[in-house]
């Protein structure tokens, strides 16, 4: 039985990355000049980050019960998002502030493949419940 829960968790968090990442994200560098918005994006990761951690690990719970395989994905992805949330995205700042443009580009190409991922396997989930 599919939970109803479960689904809307995973719908969140589906629809959730999909606009920060796509939507918001995009809005803010088209709206603000490229300083004020560079800024206001580096406020926002964190958030998003949690977001994506608090609302992955309650759908992995929601569906321990009725999909093994769509619980574990979703764990995996909330566990996956801790080392972003607390390793890479300084590291991204860091290379930002030092000039390492190189360096930025790469690790910042690594979280955009990384929330691509994320994207990607709640998407995954949410096919299951058909």
């Amino acid at each position: 039985m599919i939970s109803v829960a479960a689904l809307i968790v995973v719908a969140l968090l589906f629809g959730g990355m999909v606009l920060y990442s796509f939507g918001f994200a995009a809005f803010v560098f088209k709206a603000l000049p490229a300083e004020t918005a560079g800024a206001l994006i580096r406020q926002a990761f964190p958030y998003f980050y949690l977001f994506v951690i608090v609302v992955s690990g309650l759908a992995a719970l929601l569906l321990v019960p009725v999909d093994g395989l769509s619980a574990s994905v979703m764990a995996l992805v909330a566990l996956s998002t801790i080392p972003t949330r607390q390793n890479l995205m300084p590291a991204i700042n860091n290379a930002r502030d030092a000039g390492a443009m190189r360096r930025f580009a790469w690790l910042h190409g690594g979280s955009v493949a990384i929330t691509l991922a994320h994207i990607l396997a709640s998407g995954y989930v949410l096919t299951r419940f058909i």
